[in-house]
């Protein structure tokens, strides 16, 4: 990685002077992946978008497969206040004469990303909901049928995941007769895989829940995967969000007039995220009972002490995913 940085530093410094814009760290760093992966002859290459798709970087690559998950809203300050206008912009990743695999959403929206498949004689590989059938789940696993993958089980919690494992199933579909891609293998990667920050599990007595969601999506399905498997369970949510996040909309989702506690946090960084008399003095305008606001390390610290019967969710944000577990292997 040493020397792809000492190869591309007077290229970055060259194009910063001839140009009123600089380069941005992410694109530093997507190019920086890119050299990376082609000095691997990689023979094949998992690359997310950073923002939105039409403008962002990642969209030089001329993929095999686009993939669309649910288009929510998020960065409207960038992509746009409806979900049509959302789905345009995530509809730049669709390539000519390639595939694209989307998950059904609503008529607008894939009327976008339909049309967008047509204009460029691209294959669209159409999930719909209805398709996945046989669905079951327990504290360990979930499994459901998916067209002709039946009893697919799969370690991650949620049933939004399901429709992400669906996704894997018609990627794979498009790649395995170009690659060695044993279905064995791939009900085992599917059974096995742990999405780091996303409703995982850190720790137990008292159990501790870490979820990155952010925007009204993700808090939903958050939500969802909470009242599946902890509804009859006492809970504390530890609460930190960016200033670029919409924390009303999350809090109106998060926030009811029930013995929940609510602690809110100023994340790892006063100057990035709102600040926790402001999330606090909203919970209270929605009726929130048990409200609070301290410190990341001492809202960490309370939960684990005093409320051992309960559990405990750390949600709203990745970016104190690593301060989190250090507090909690302080503790």
């Amino acid at each position: 990685m040493e020397e792809i940085i000492t190869k591309l530093d007077p290229l970055v410094k060259e194009y910063n002077v001839a140009h009123e814009r600089n380069v941005t760290l992410f694109e530093l760093e997507t190019t920086m992946a890119i050299a990376y992966f082609e000095s691997k002859k990689c023979d094949v290459v998992v690359m997310e978008v950073g923002m939105g798709g039409l403008y962002d970087c990642t969209n030089i690559i001329y993929p095999e497969i686009s993939i669309i998950n649910s288009i929510g809203y998020d960065h409207m300050n960038v992509l746009g206040n409806s979900l049509e206008e959302i789905a345009f912009q995530k509809a730049g990743i669709i390539k000519k004469n390639s595939n694209t695999v989307y998950i059904s959403q609503s008529e607008s929206v894939d009327k976008v990303i339909i049309d967008k498949c047509k204009k460029e004689n691209n294959e669209l590989h159409l999930i719909n909901k209805k398709e996945i059938q046989n669905y079951s789940y327990n504290k360990d696993f979930q499994t459901f049928d998916y067209k002709q993958y039946k009893n697919v089980k799969i370690k991650l919690k949620g049933k939004s995941q399901i429709y992400n494992a669906s996704i894997c199933l018609e990627a794979v579909d498009i790649l395995k007769n170009r690659y060695n891609l044993p279905e064995e293998k791939v009900r085992e990667a599917l059974e096995t895989v742990v999405h780091k920050g996303r409703f995982e599990t850190l720790h137990e007595n008292p159990t501790v829940i870490y979820d990155g969601g952010h925007n009204e999506l993700a808090i939903k399905n958050f939500i969802n995967s909470v009242n599946m498997y902890y509804k009859d369970t006492k809970k504390v949510f530890i609460i930190s969000l960016l200033k670029s996040k919409d924390y009303k909309t999350v809090l109106k989702l998060l926030v009811k007039n029930d013995d929940n506690i609510y602690i809110f946090t100023n994340g790892n960084s006063k100057e990035r995220y709102w600040d926790n008399k402001v999330l606090s003095e909203e919970a209270i305008r929605l009726n929130g009972k048990n409200v609070s606001g301290i410190d990341l390390n001492e809202a960490i610290k309370k939960s684990l002490h005093e409320y051992k019967d309960y559990t405990i969710f750390i949600v709203g944000s990745f970016y104190i995913y690593g301060d989190v577990i250090k507090y909690i292997n302080e503790e």
